[in-house]
């Protein structure tokens, strides 16, 4: 396993379990942002829950279960892409980043699980 995957895929489980986390709390940014997109509230917890699904599904990929991370990165690359192109049909693009860098994540993540084998 090389350190640049190590180190990307850390950060990307700690900043969606950081994000789950907030979802769940139904955090003021959250709720914020989720109102821009007209995403109803009582969406958060499921996303959260995905959210949460990917960072602990890369976790067991980095201890050994590769497929399972593998599928773990691909299914937040999907998530993430959703929750851009959401941004760009409610258009909402002041906060786009956000949703941009966790998609950024996602892909490096399981780029570099495909490329190292590990």
């Amino acid at each position: 396993m090389h350190l640049a995957q190590v180190i990307v895929t850390a950060v990307t489980i700690a900043a969606n379990a950081g994000i789950a986390a907030a979802d769940f709390a139904k955090a003021k940014s959250v709720l914020a942002n989720s109102a821009e997109v007209q995403l109803p509230p009582s969406w958060l917890p499921w996303l959260a829950t995905l959210k949460a699904a990917g960072a602990a599904g890369l976790l067991l990929g980095l201890l050994g279960l590769r497929p399972l991370g593998i599928a773990a990165a691909t299914g937040l690359v999907l998530f993430y892409t959703g929750a851009v192109i959401t941004h760009i049909r409610a258009r909402v693009h002041h906060n786009i980043a956000f949703p941009g860098a966790y998609l950024a994540l996602a892909v490096a993540s399981l780029l570099l699980a495909l490329a190292t084998g590990a």
